[in-house]
Formats: C-alpha cells, structure tokens, sequence
C-alpha cells in the first residue's frame, strides 16, 4: 500500500479559503502518487473514553492527539506511511514541498511577532500542522502515550497547543527531530504584509532559509486580533493569492 495522506475538516469545506487549502493538498497528494483520505469530525472517534469529555472542550489538543491515533490506524491497516496536513495549510510551492527521508517528521515554523523598536521578533518552532510516520517508525506510539499523560494531568486553563508544537518543540530542543524544512505557518503580522504586497514580516521570513513551499494560515485566527492584525476571510484570501503569486 502507498503512502496516505491524512486531512479533517468539518463536513462541510467552508469558508472558501478553506476549501481551496484543502484543494491544494489533494492536488499535490495526486502528483505525487500518494493516497488522499479526507475525514470530517469522525477523526475525534479515536480519543480515548476517558480522555474524550476533556479534550472535547479542548478542540485543539483533541485534534492533536486524534490525528496521531488516525495515523497509527492507517499504519496498522497496511500503509508504508501517512502524512498528516492541517486542513488551513496552503501548499503554494508544490515543486518545494520534498518529505525527508525519514521514519518520522515535523514541520519548522519561523512565527514572527512584534519586538523592540519595530523590529520583527522571531520564534523558530516545531509544528505538527504538517507531520509524517512512517511504518514501524520509533516515534508515533511515544508522542501518543506522552500526549495522553499530558492530557490525563490537565485540570485548568492550558494553552491550546499543549499537546502539539508546545510538547514537540520541548522535546525537539531536546532530542533533534527530522523536519520538513519547507512547511511553515504565517504569524498574523505575516499575513498582514502578504495581503499588503510586502513589509517587515515578511522580509524577516524570506531572510530565513529555505524558503516555505506551504504554509499554514491558522484558521484560528480569524475572528480575532493578535499583534495588532485583525484577521478575517479577506485577509486570509489576499494572502493566499500573494503566495500563489509568488510572494514567497
């Protein structure tokens, strides 16, 4: 069997921004003669009974944790090996988007925010928006049973990326995982400076090499203000065509 390449969404594949990430998932998934499997809220049937009430409230950590038991059943059903895309993630660089030869990986994220005196403040992080296992790989049951022991010890407010980058990324500092060097995530001020047509932001991105081939967005985002962007579906739709313009 080939590889899988795994997505969840709701049933539904809106707003439109989403469905044209989505779209572009799948049409790199064909081009490269992997399997496409598309799931809707039945990806959270995996958690746990003792662990579903909690994460449940948790959304987040609750896909966190279900996409990495969906990947450990997709193996289990035959498959060499599973890539895991959030469902907000755009590949705008299909011809850059090259997995590693690894048993396991995760993608880079280069988050950029407000610092001193205008200046860009930059974090380099590990990010499980894109991710791949493949079969008999030493890493996927360790990240399930240390994401349910963090789940199980939840008992107050927590961030929502707990059981994602925030555990990938303490143990990456630590251990030095394999990574898809091309797969990042765009920071609200990156955002701002795509649908712009440039700035800051984005400039302190390109300055970080290799340049991404598909980015996560962060659907999270919209309906909110972070760093002083307020981020909507205009936003989200004038970025995506700045990258498919080549803004990156």
């Amino acid at each position: 069997m080939t590889t899988v390449v795994l997505q969840s969404w709701r049933a539904r594949r809106d707003p439109a921004w989403i469905a044209r990430c989505m779209a572009s998932v799948e049409a790199w998934t064909l081009g490269q003669g992997h399997a496409y499997r598309f799931l809707d809220d039945a990806l959270f049937d995996r958690l746990p009974e003792a662990l579903a009430p909690k994460l449940m409230a948790r959304p987040a950590m609750a896909a966190d944790l279900a996409r990495l038991l969906l990947a450990r059943e997709v193996l289990s059903e035959g498959a060499e090996g599973v890539v895991w895309f959030d469902a907000d993630s755009f590949i705008f660089a299909p011809d850059r988007l090259i997995l590693p030869d690894a048993p396991y990986a995760f993608g880079r994220e280069v988050w950029i925010q407000p610092g001193a005196r205008g200046r860009p403040r930059i974090y380099r992080n590990i990010h499980n928006a894109a991710c791949l296992f493949d079969a008999g790989n030493p890493a996927l049951e360790f990240l399930i049973e240390a994401a349910a022991r963090v789940a199980a010890r939840l008992g107050g407010p927590a961030s929502p990326q707990l059981l994602g980058p925030k555990l990938l990324t303490a143990l990456h500092n630590i251990v030095g995982f394999p990574l898809i060097e091309t797969a990042g995530a765009a920071s609200p001020l990156v955002l701002r400076d795509l649908a712009a047509g440039g700035g800051p932001a984005l400039e302190a991105l390109r300055a970080e090499p290799p340049l991404p081939a598909v980015l996560n967005l962060c659907a999270s985002l919209v309906g909110r203000q972070s760093d002083g962007v307020a981020a909507d579906e205009a936003l989200m739709e004038s970025a995506m065509t700045a990258l498919a313009e080549g803004a990156l």
